[in-house]
């Protein structure tokens, strides 16, 4: 059973998965299993390049980015487990907790954070009755989204990155995975504002 269960391997997903990772040291977060579903391949930044990103070298590539960011969780927070090359077709609520179905296994979490990007080829079952139209997003491109406020679908369940209703790009994008993981920081630590930063001082 894991405590969070991160689907999607993309900029949200994976800084959502840095943060709560990066934060192992606290008292209330050394006892929690986190896991990431890193499928990657409909991700948007497969084709991009990067000249506008805060922190990126200039010229970066998307799909060296997915494969750095990656890299760096399994270097830097070994204790996030990565699921690689699975895709989540199905999500049961139980009476404590979801199963979480994927192509290649099933998989217990007490709560989850969707981060996968949002294309109209979704398809998680359920999850399509919270399917909405993109509010941000030009109707042509017919985007979706997953009806939310302030990034949470319904107890126990969170959205993250242009799924949760962001316009795409991979600050905002990334910034909202970092946003999730900080306010479930915050509900671990029973209601107290809380976040994780790393420090030369420490």
């Amino acid at each position: 059973m894991f405590d969070i269960l991160i689907i999607g391997g993309g900029a949200s997903g994976v800084s959502c998965a840095q943060i709560l990772g990066s934060a192992y040291k606290k008292a209330f977060v050394a006892d929690k299993k986190i896991g990431i579903v890193l499928h990657q391949k409909g991700s948007m930044l497969q084709d991009a390049v990067f000249y506008n990103a805060f922190g990126v070298p200039s010229g970066t590539l998307g799909s060296d980015l997915l494969s750095q960011a990656s890299e760096v969780l399994r270097n830097h927070y070994p204790h996030v487990e990565q699921i690689e090359n699975e895709k989540v077709v199905r999500i049961k609520p139980l009476e404590v907790g979801f199963e979480i179905e994927t192509n290649k296994g099933i998989y217990k979490s007490l709560e989850i954070v969707v981060a996968v990007n949002s294309s109209n080829s979704f398809h998680i079952e359920g999850l399509m009755d919270y399917v909405e139209p993109h509010k941000k997003s030009i109707a042509s491109k017919n985007r979706i989204q997953l009806k939310n406020i302030d990034h949470l679908v319904v107890p126990g369940i969170y959205v993250a990155g242009t799924l949760a209703g962001h316009r795409s790009q991979l600050s905002i994008a990334a910034g909202s995975g970092a946003a999730v993981a900080t306010d479930i920081l915050t509900a671990w630590n029973n209601g107290i504002e809380t976040h994780s930063h790393d420090s030369i001082r420490k």
